[in-house]
This record gives structure tokens, sequence and C-alpha cells, in this order.
């Protein structure tokens, strides 16, 4: 999955800043029956267990139902968001007033489809604008690289520029970043990195699998690699510039892609040469 960040309170450094303390307190509501504009979409998905589409936005996390958006649970600012394989919902971010949770919410999970949080760690300290989770953990970043295997104690990590996106591989857990510094990869959960050269830079990045890779740039133009980032197709046209970016297979194997674009969401099993409006 890809992630993308849109709005943030940053200090001169650009760190994300931190208020209040940490909190295991659920947090949660009812879904809103409401349909959902699509602002700011910070990170979408297909839930591994069920196969809805979930949207993270400025306004919480919404639920695709009968082609509209309902919200699951609180107005969190989901800066960052990811599913585990287990259904697992990881996310960060800010809460909305009479949520109780800290501020920033740092590392929060739900089990319920968002409808309710915890937070898990750094609750009061970490934005984390970027992050992912993989089979060795989960990865994000807040202004610093951290990788966390139990969710609770984190260790940092060096990376050569500050990660728009985060994305780890089913299996092993490659982690892909698109940074200013181009596409890296790191195959030991962000202790070292390799340069990827996608045909062009890659703005958005979403494994489909464990060797296939799908990148989108700032022009909307679709890349795919079916080897793991050595060797690339780029497709021709444009979805056009996409806020977030998700990959997977369907049922009988076609490599879907699934993107924010201009307030829709939109699917192609052909990368890119016809969509489908999910969401409008």
């Amino acid at each position: 999955m890809a992630l993308l960040a849109g709005c943030s309170s940053t200090s001169e450094t650009g760190t994300p800043q931190s208020t209040g303390g940490e909190s295991s307190s659920p947090a949660g509501s009812d879904a809103s029956q409401q349909p959902a504009p699509l602002i700011h979409v910070h990170g979408i998905a297909r839930h591994p267990r069920t196969g809805d589409v979930l949207v993270a936005t400025h306004q919480g996390l919404f639920q695709q139902v009968d082609g509209k958006l309902v919200r699951n649970g609180p107005a969190i600012d989901l800066m960052g968001f990811t599913i585990g394989d287990d259904g697992t919902l990881y996310a960060s971010g800010h809460p909305a007033p009479g949520t109780d949770l800290p501020q920033p919410v740092g590392l929060i999970t739900s089990q319920d489809t968002g409808r309710t949080w915890q937070v898990a760690s750094r609750g009061g300290r970490s934005d984390f604008h970027a992050l992912t989770a993989g089979p060795n953990g989960v990865i994000g970043f807040d202004g610093t690289l951290r990788h966390t295997s139990d969710k609770e104690t984190w260790d940092t990590r060096d990376i050569p520029s500050p990660p728009r996106v985060l994305a780890a591989s089913p299996t092993s857990g490659k982690v892909l970043a698109t940074t200013s510094a181009g596409l890296l990869m790191s195959q030991d959960e962000g202790t070292t990195w390799t340069s990827l050269a996608p045909p062009e830079v890659a703005v958005l990045a979403a494994w489909a699998d464990e060797e296939t890779i799908v990148t989108s740039s700032a022009a909307g133009r679709l890349a795919t690699s079916s080897d793991a980032g050595q060797t690339w197709t780029l497709h021709p046209g444009s979805i056009g510039p996409a806020e977030a970016l998700w990959a997977g297979r369907t049922s009988d194997g076609q490599l879907e892609i699934i993107a924010s674009v201009h307030g829709r969401v939109i699917s192609t099993t052909d990368a890119g040469r016809t969509t489908q409006t999910l969401v409008q």
C-alpha cells in the first residue's frame, strides 16, 4: 500500500510536533451514514479478509458501501495508514476533538475495521506520515525512520531522504520508499537501502505480491515490475495525479490497481488503459 500525507504540523526541522501523553484507551463511534467527500486521502486499500475498499482521509476512515463511502469510527486525521495481512489496521495522525486519544495518536491499531482504535505505542510523541506493516513488523516515519517488531519497542533507522510512501512486501518484508532521492528498497527492515530505477520518478509505490511492484508518477503514469524492481514496464496514458495507491491480485490472478484521483476512487486491471470508478 502506498500512503500519502497531506496535512501536518511540523517544527522548523520538519519533525511533527507532539503534545499529550500515552494512552491505551479505545476510541470509536458508530459508522456515519453520510456519504463522504474525498478530501485529503492519505491511504487506500482493499481489506485482505473482506475485499472491502477502505479510504483513510483527513476526516477519518471510510468504507465503500453500495458505491458510496461511509465513515467507520471517529474522525481521526489518519496521516499514516496500512493494513496487515491478518486484517489488523495500523494508523497514525491526529484525533478529533473529544476523542479519547492522545495528540498526536502515535501508532494506533484496530481489529474492527476502524470502528474502534487502541494506542499501541508512542501516543503523544509520533505522527507517522508514512507507515507500513509487513511480516517483520511495522516501519514508520515521523521525522525519524523507526521500526518495531512488537508494536511497542522502536529502533531508529537511517534513510538517504525522507520517505513520502513506505510499502512492505507481503512475504519477505522488503520495504519500498518513494523519496526525493528516488525509489529506494530495503531488505533488512530499513537498515540499508539500494536504489531502484523505474522509468519515471515514483511518487507512490505499492506491492501487489512478493515480486510485483506498481508505481505512479506525478503525471499519473503507471509503471510495473514483475521481478521486484529489476526491470520495468511503463504503461501508456495516465490515470491522473493520484493521492494514494494500492495494488493486489484479483481472485482470478489479475493485477488490480486502485487509486484516489480527482475525488474519485478508481480501479484498473489493465495498468490504466481503462478504469472503473468505484466511488465518486
